[in-house]
């Protein structure tokens, strides 16, 4: 692993994966092929918005890695860890915090907007590390020297922080310890939820990775159809359905058909439903396979995650003597 150039990206534990994430992880397991690849559960980057709800993290970040094994990451090629487990971690956010100006962290265009979205839920997340959270972000990413980092567009002002953050610490202390990572943009496809708005776990409208046969046919059942059509032989308009959209997914040979079936009034819901669920299913079963795998041997979870942290506390600790050789600590 260690010819390849280096990449690394996380995601919060905030509870276990549904079928949007899906995509990511296959993307991740490619991108795995060809580079160094460090994939990490964001644990501290949970707590910055669930302080006051942390019973479930240490189970959540477990199960994410479940997840991501379940659905397509090869741990022989890619190192698993857990952010809080490396320490270094916090020391280089700490470092970084005493340059870094507190207008950079105001200026991040989600800040505001996600004060905003929790405060109409009736919660106050103004707080040091929320406002930091950037910075600790830019920390994660800067430990490793990644070339690359793999993000969605959403994500890309915590990039170009990131690269900002880079070019001031190199002018402060004359040295050159980092790459400015560059964001790495998938053409994934977007999985809508099943009522056809942003999938969210805060709508429920998701169907997990984790999800039984019974759950996915319950989940499928529900999505939402085309509102209009009242009896099989109304014409349908699949482009507004929901069922439709997730044919597009895990039933792409037979969606045209089922496309032209509708519009015709020759196909109903209910069996455009009935042949979805068992689509997703077929999808979903060798996931469940190797969920089952890693839940009946927890010693193999615990050596892939500590063989990660190993890993990743190398890296890390290399960079943090450079860290302190620079700033002559």
């Amino acid at each position: 692993m260690s010819e390849k150039q280096r990449l690394l990206s996380g995601m919060r534990p905030t509870g276990r994966l549904h079928l949007g994430h899906q995509r990511v992880i296959e993307y991740w397991a490619q991108l795995s092929e060809k580079y160094e690849a460090y994939w990490f559960t964001a644990d501290w980057h949970a707590i910055t918005t669930q302080f006051d709800n942390t019973e479930q993290l240490r189970d959540n970040r477990r199960e994410i890695v479940i997840d991501w094994l379940s659905a397509g990451l090869d741990a022989d090629k890619c190192h698993i860890f857990h952010q809080s487990e490396i320490k270094e971690h916090a020391e280089l956010h700490l470092l970084f915090s005493m340059i870094t100006p507190l207008s950079w962290l105001e200026r991040v265009p989600t800040y505001k907007g996600q004060v905003a979205a929790f405060a109409e839920q009736g919660k106050d997340i103004t707080t040091y590390g929320f406002l930091g959270y950037p910075l600790l972000m830019a920390a994660d990413i800067l430990m490793y020297r990644p070339v690359g980092v793999p993000v969605a567009t959403d994500q890309m002002p915590h990039i170009e922080f990131c690269r900002e953050l880079v070019r001031r610490f190199h002018h402060l202390y004359d040295t050159r310890i980092f790459p400015e990572p560059a964001p790495i943009f998938s053409k994934i496809e977007i999985l809508p939820g099943t009522d056809n708005r942003k999938m969210s776990k805060s709508y429920d409208n998701f169907i997990s990775l984790s999800a039984t046969a019974e759950e996915v046919k319950s989940k499928v059942w529900s999505m939402v159809t085309d509102a209009e059509r009242i009896r099989k032989t109304d014409p349908g308009h699949p482009d507004i359905c929901a069922v439709y959209a997730y044919h597009g997914f895990y039933n792409k040979d037979e969606q045209p058909e089922l496309c032209a079936a509708c519009k015709a009034g020759a196909i109903g819901c209910g069996e455009c439903k009935k042949k979805l669920t068992e689509r997703i299913n077929a999808f979903l079963e060798p996931v469940r396979d190797k969920r089952a795998y890693y839940e009946q041997h927890p010693a193999v979870l615990d050596e892939i995650i500590a063989d990660g942290n190993d890993a990743a506390r190398s890296e890390a600790q290399k960079t943090m003597a450079m860290v302190r050789e620079a700033m002559r600590l």
